[in-house]
């Protein structure tokens, strides 16, 4: 009985304790915070379609956008685009303005280190674009000392090109695929690095511009979240699975990236 006694003040404490953590893994717990305000908030990229854009009635919209809209009405949650360039977007989730990124990033070993990434979405062809009058049949043409490849700058393009492509010179460009399509338009770099779908779009919009033959390489593309958002991960992979088993992610997929149909409406 005495050695129960002594024992009331150590497991009061300690209960005390546990529920101090309690209260604060769950203040610290995004998804719970998202209840709370009732509203979701995500990093997108400013300009990259058909990934995230502004569309030609003013109106925010992407394969990403699509994704996370619909997410966030089968959450019964309001939707806050936050628009980054895309040297921004990790920044952006690390300092809590954003709860996580939406665009098609590839979970590379680098970015691991600073993120924990969901399930791929889908996989993306990375392709190589450059203009008609230009002497490159396929991607191991650009492979040349004096040949300047163009790639969104902080991509995973960058490190791609070093390795696949070592003997070219590298430059980098801020403004996302437009920017990079308009420097191989107008000669400023001799060809481009880019996902199958922004090569798609740019090549029907300059009659001049083709894609080179040859697939680079496979990509898996995926939403990210801070290292310590676990709750949050789940979340989101939750969804993933739901829409991929459901048919509605293929559906999306063939409209925003299979084709240049979004191009009719939205542009």
């Amino acid at each position: 009985m005495f050695v129960f006694k002594r024992l009331l003040p150590v497991l009061a404490g300690a209960t005390a304790l546990l529920g101090l953590s309690v209260v604060s893994a769950r203040a610290d717990d995004v998804v719970a915070k998202m209840l709370e305000t009732g509203k979701m908030s995500v990093a997108v990229q400013t300009q990259g379609p058909p990934i995230s854009f502004v569309d030609k009635d003013g109106k925010r919209t992407g394969l990403a956008v699509e994704i996370v809209r619909k997410l966030a009405e089968a959450s019964g949650l309001d939707l806050e685009l936050l628009d980054y360039e895309w040297k921004g977007l990790i920044p952006a989730v690390l300092s809590g303005k954003a709860a996580f990124i939406a665009a098609d990033m590839t979970p590379t070993q680098k970015r691991a280190l600073k993120l924990n990434f969901t399930i791929p979405i889908f996989y993306s062809e990375v392709r190589s674009i450059s203009m008609k009058d230009k002497p490159f049949k396929t991607w191991e043409d650009l492979n040349k000392k004096g040949v300047t490849i163009g790639v969104v700058q902080a991509s995973s393009y960058v490190d791609m090109v070093k390795n696949y492509m070592p003997n070219a010179t590298l430059k980098e460009f801020a403004g996302g695929g437009p920017s990079v399509a308009q420097a191989v338009a107008s000669g400023r770099v001799d060809a481009a690095v880019m996902d199958r779908g922004g090569a798609m779009q740019y090549v029907n919009a300059y009659p001049d511009m083709r894609m080179l033959d040859k697939v680079i390489r496979k990509e898996p593309l995926a939403f990210a979240v801070r290292p310590e958002d676990t709750h949050l991960l789940q979340f989101l992979n939750n969804y993933i699975r739901f829409i991929q088993t459901d048919g509605e992610l293929d559906q999306l997929l063939d409209y925003w990236w299979n084709s240049t149909a979004w191009e009719k409406d939205h542009k």
